[in-house]
């Protein structure tokens, strides 16, 4: 029977070697494995920033990352050839051969903790950009979800106005304008990007909840086109009556004052007539459009004839309130004069308030609306005064005396 080979070395300092070599081996491989997966929790972070930040910041990170990750790879497969070198469980491992593998071991081990140590420090600076890209995620679902319950409320809201007899159809075009952008909701970021998918959701949800809320008040905006016909008629219908009134007033014009007093008013019982005319006109225009639901049109073409009314109803106006004006002074001038006096004495005691004389640019404009009033006083002589020249002078006047109040008023404010 042949004998049993004995082994090259047992015991003693040659076991001791394979020992030493098998724990820096295993030191190694534990080293190996938290680079590996601090690697893989970095990819991850990585990832999440680029998908949503498309800075200089995030590239520049993006790039350490790829540059650190090569390497990764070059101290990996230092880690692995060194392994790959040395089989420690060889019976015939001599205690050279042991301690050259230990040596080698601990060498891929440091290598291995050191790049560790820069990937940790590389992982704790992007924390900024991590947290602001989490942030950024964390609005992704609930702001597609938003856009799509938006739509889904402007869709009921525009159903249910349709139910009542309005078609409401720039509405319903607007809504399907839509339909596109909720197609590429639903796609997802994967394929348009995070902070696209955010905007696109934002986009949808406010132009979704323009559509609910006009259709909300589509049938209060077509009962108020309704109401304001009816109230528009009724005062084109009031003002022709009372157009009806002017001329009868301008004849007493005629006959009581100088013809300064009211040749203007001469062209206000035609003009107004044309306007009411077209007054009616651009209502019938309105009544159509209100009949084919052209809602914009109805409201503009309104507005038009308000402001149409508005102009007549002055005109008209104007010719009662003239004779009113010119009856009250030519029966009483003193009363006008004296509220004119008042107004400028009031001014000039302002003037010279806590001064011993009055600034320039305030006296000057004063002493000319005295001036101003004496000569509109002293027009009043004679067998017909222009009543009418004389009440826009003193008007004039007064307000004279009104912006230079404001003026002082003004200056003492900003001396505060």
């Amino acid at each position: 029977m042949a004998a049993t080979p004995a082994r090259r070395w047992f015991g003693g300092r040659g076991e001791s070697q394979r020992a030493e070599a098998q724990a820096a081996k295993d030191a190694a491989a534990a080293a190996f494995y938290e680079l590996d997966t601090a690697q893989r929790d970095l990819r991850i972070s990585i990832e999440t920033i680029t998908a949503v930040d498309d800075s200089p910041a995030a590239r520049r990170a993006a790039a350490d990352f790829a540059a650190l990750g090569q390497r990764i790879d070059q101290v990996s497969h230092e880690y692995i050839s060194a392994v790959d070198a040395h089989d420690l469980d060889h019976d015939g491992l001599d205690a050279a051969a042991a301690g050259r593998a230990r040596a080698e071991l601990t060498r891929a081990r440091d290598e291995l903790r050191r790049t560790k140590v820069d990937l940790d420090r590389f992982g704790q600076g992007l924390g900024p950009l991590l947290q602001q890209a989490e942030t950024q995620l964390a609005r992704l679902a609930p702001a597609v979800e938003r856009a799509r319950q938006a739509l889904l409320a402007a869709t009921n809201a525009l159903d249910e106005v349709r139910g009542s007899g309005l078609r409401a159809d720039d509405l319903a075009a607007r809504l399907a304008a839509l339909a596109p952008e909720l197609t590429k909701l639903n796609q997802g970021a994967g394929r348009h990007g995070v902070q696209e998918t955010i905007r696109r959701a934002d986009d949808v949800l406010r132009r979704a909840e323009a559509v609910r809320g006009e259709a909300e008040r589509l049938p209060e905006r077509a009962a108020e086109i309704d109401r304001r016909l009816v109230s528009l008629r009724t005062r084109a219908q009031a003002i022709t009556t009372r157009a009806a009134g002017v001329e009868p007033v301008l004849s007493e014009l005629r006959r009581r004052y100088s013809a300064a007093c009211w040749q203007d008013l001469q062209s206000v019982p035609g003009q107004a007539a044309r306007d009411v005319a077209q007054a009616e006109a651009k209502l019938g225009e309105a009544r159509t459009a209100r009949e084919e639901q052209r809602w914009p049109d109805a409201t503009a073409l309104l507005s038009t004839v308000r402001a149409l009314l508005n102009t007549t109803d002055e005109a008209v106006s104007a010719a009662g309130d003239r004779l009113r004006r010119l009856d009250e002074v030519s029966f009483n001038q003193d009363k006008e004069i004296e509220r004119t006096r008042f107004a400028i004495r009031d001014a000039q005691r302002l003037a010279m308030a806590g001064r011993s004389t009055p600034d320039p640019r305030h006296a000057r404009p004063l002493d000319d609306a005295v001036g101003r009033l004496e000569r509109a006083i002293a027009g009043l002589e004679g067998r017909h005064p222009d009543w009418w020249h004389f009440l826009m002078e003193t008007e004039a006047v007064r307000e004279t005396a009104a912006r230079v109040v404001r003026e002082i008023r003004d200056d003492l404010g900003g001396g505060h």
